[in-house]
C-alpha cells in the first residue's frame, strides 16, 4: 500500500512538472523546433535580450509589482494591527471574512468588478481614459492587501503583548515601542506578505487584462498577444526565467518562515 501511494504521489507530481521540465529543455534547443531536440544552445536567451518590446513590458511588471507589493504591505500590516486589536471576536470574524472574500473570488469576478467600478468613476470624473497605470496599480494594491494581512496577523498572535507593555513601563512611546518590540517580532511576517505580494503580482494576468489600459503593457499580458500567434522558442527562454525567478523566491520565503518558526520554538523552550 505504501508503495502504491509512493507512486501514486510522482506521478502526480511528474504529470504537474512534466510540462515545465519539457519547456526548459526546448528553451536550450538550437534549433526551432519544439519536438526534436538537436543541441544544447543558449541562442534563444540572447535573442530574447534583444527584445525591446518584452524589455519595456519587463520594466513595467517590475515597477508595479514593486509599488503594489510595498504600498500593500505597509497597508496590510496596519490592517493587521487593527484587527489584531479588536476585542469583540464577532468583529474580527466579520473583518476576516471580508478579508478572505477577494482570495476566493476568481480572478475574472475581481478582474470585471474593479474594470467597472473604474469606468464608472472615470466617466463621473469626465476622464477620457478611465483605464491605465493608476487604475492597474489599485487593482493589485487591492488583491494583494489580503495576502499581507494573512501573513502578518498569526505573527502579532505570536507575540508576548506583556512586551509591549513592559516597553511602555519604562518609558517608551507607543511608536518607540512598536518600533522596538513589535516590528522586530512580526518582520518575518512582514517580509513574507511583501514577497508573496511582489511575486503575486508579478504573473498576474487576468485582472490586469481587465484594468490596464493601451497605454502600459505588463509582461503576462504581453506574452498573451504573443501566444497567439506560432510560439517562438524564445519565450520558452522567457517563461523559464520566470519559473525560476518565483521558484526562488518562494523557496527564499519558506526558508525565512522556518528561520522563525525555529527561533520561535527556542523561545517557548
Amino acid at each position: 500500500m505504501k508503495t502504491f501511494g509512493k507512486l501514486f504521489t510522482f506521478l502526480v507530481y511528474l504529470f504537474l512538472y512534466a510540462p515545465l521540465l519539457v519547456m526548459i529543455i526546448f528553451s536550450f534547443n538550437e534549433a526551432a523546433s519544439t519536438s526534436v531536440f538537436t543541441g544544447f544552445s543558449l541562442h534563444w536567451y540572447g535573442e530574447l535580450l534583444n527584445k525591446r518590446q518584452i524589455g519595456e513590458a519587463l520594466q513595467n511588471t517590475l515597477i508595479l509589482a514593486s509599488l503594489s507589493s510595498i504600498t500593500a504591505t505597509l497597508i496590510g500590516t496596519l490592517a493587521a494591527l487593527g484587527i489584531y486589536h479588536m476585542k469583540k471576536k464577532a468583529v474580527v470574524k466579520a473583518y476576516m471574512t471580508v478579508t478572505n472574500i477577494p482570495m476566493m473570488n476568481p480572478d475574472i469576478i475581481t478582474g470585471v468588478s474593479l474594470m467597472l467600478l473604474f469606468v464608472f468613476v472615470g466617466k463621473t470624473l469626465g476622464m477620457q481614459d478611465s483605464l491605465g497605470f493608476g487604475t492597474l496599480l489599485i487593482a493589485h494594491i487591492t488583491f494583494n492587501i489580503p495576502y499581507v494581512i494573512l501573513n502578518v496577523l498569526p505573527k502579532l498572535r505570536q507575540t508576548d503583548p506583556h512586551l509591549l507593555e513592559a516597553a511602555l513601563d519604562l518609558g517608551c512611546t507607543p511608536v518607540k515601542a512598536f518600533i522596538k518590540v513589535v516590528l522586530p517580532a512580526i518582520s518575518s511576517g512582514i517580509v513574507s506578505g511583501l514577497i508573496m505580494a511582489f511575486t503575486l503580482s508579478l504573473d498576474d494576468f487576468v485582472i490586469s487584462y481587465y484594468t490596464t489600459g493601451s497605454d502600459f503593457q505588463t509582461l503576462p499580458t504581453l506574452i498573451y498577444s504573443i501566444t497567439k500567434k506560432p510560439v517562438k522558442p524564445y519565450i520558452y527562454a522567457l517563461f523559464s526565467i520566470i519559473f525560476f525567478v518565483i521558484l526562488l523566491m518562494l523557496v527564499l520565503m519558506n526558508v525565512m518562515q522556518a528561520k522563525s518558526d525555529r527561533k520561535n520554538a527556542r523561545k517557548n523552550s
